[in-house]
């Protein structure tokens, strides 16, 4: 009888603290698996990823001196390796996105578990436009920047660091744009409400232009605003499923009571 009880307590979604370290560490063998296979098709698109990033410089040294270097004789092999992680992350952002996702399936109802494909399906590619986005702004970060070197100077750049500001601006854009998809999983699981999602909105838009300033140079509204403006659409939207998603289960909950009431003995 045993073994039944503990097959129906997981098909409910229960698990023991124990089950809870073993399903983690699964789902973080399949990411870190995911992350290697996509790393190692970063390092063979590394000097790629690297000439696009360079165009900013090349469009600056058409009206003064400047270069990227390298300040150590490994720093270009670093900079492959590092180029090689971000977009081994990138690529693979499918299979550790899902990876989270399923494994916070299991606190879920068997309806709810519908949603998580809708979830993953949503996630993925705002998270692909977030970091688009990203690099589409980036050019214009690094023009505005540079801006304040006298023309009579050179810039140089230093690649390492040129690089992990580029890459980590696009990363983070893209986990930026994903965050509405978990609001509205917490919602789905009963963390926080609509209306308590609604009631922070002041704070939510104050952290993301707070977050877009930080991104982008103070300099540099235009970018700033391109940033905010989607994000702010997106919290919004989030908001709207929610509010969708709490009226749909205030009524089954009504209708099951409802149910409830006239299936009682008078």
């Amino acid at each position: 009888m045993a073994p039944r009880t503990r097959t129906r307590a997981n098909n409910e979604g229960r698990m023991s603290f124990a089950e809870h370290l073993i399903e983690l560490r699964k789902r973080l063998f399949r990411s870190a698996i995911g992350v290697l296979l996509g790393g190692i098709f970063g390092f063979i698109i590394a000097p790629t990823v690297l000439d696009v990033l360079r165009e900013p410089i090349l469009e600056i040294a058409r009206s003064r001196d400047a270069s990227l270097n390298y300040d150590s004789i490994t720093g270009a092999f670093d900079l492959r390796m590092q180029i090689a992680i971000y977009v081994g992350l990138v690529v693979s952002s499918p299979v550790w996105l899902y990876q989270i996702f399923a494994f916070i399936t299991p606190a879920l109802t068997r309806k709810e578990k519908r949603y998580t494909f809708g979830f993953f399906f949503s996630a993925v590619p705002l998270f692909l436009a977030g970091c688009a986005s990203g690099f589409f702004v980036f050019p214009h970060i690094v023009e505005v920047l540079a801006g304040f070197a006298p023309e009579e100077d050179t810039s140089i750049f230093l690649a390492k660091y040129y690089v992990d500001f580029a890459l980590k601006l696009v990363f983070a854009v893209g986990i930026a744009f994903v965050l509405p998809v978990f609001v509205v999983l917490l919602n789905f699981m009963g963390v926080i409400s609509a209306k308590n999602i609604l009631k922070g909105w002041r704070v939510a838009i104050l952290a993301i232009t707070i977050f877009c300033a930080l991104a982008t140079p103070a300099a540099d509204v235009f970018s700033m605003f391109l940033l905010a403006i989607p994000m702010v659409m997106l919290y919004f939207a989030a908001v709207g499923v929610a509010f969708w998603h709490d009226r749909i289960a205030e009524k089954r909950a009504a209708k099951l009571l409802t149910e409830g009431l006239g299936s009682s003995p008078a």
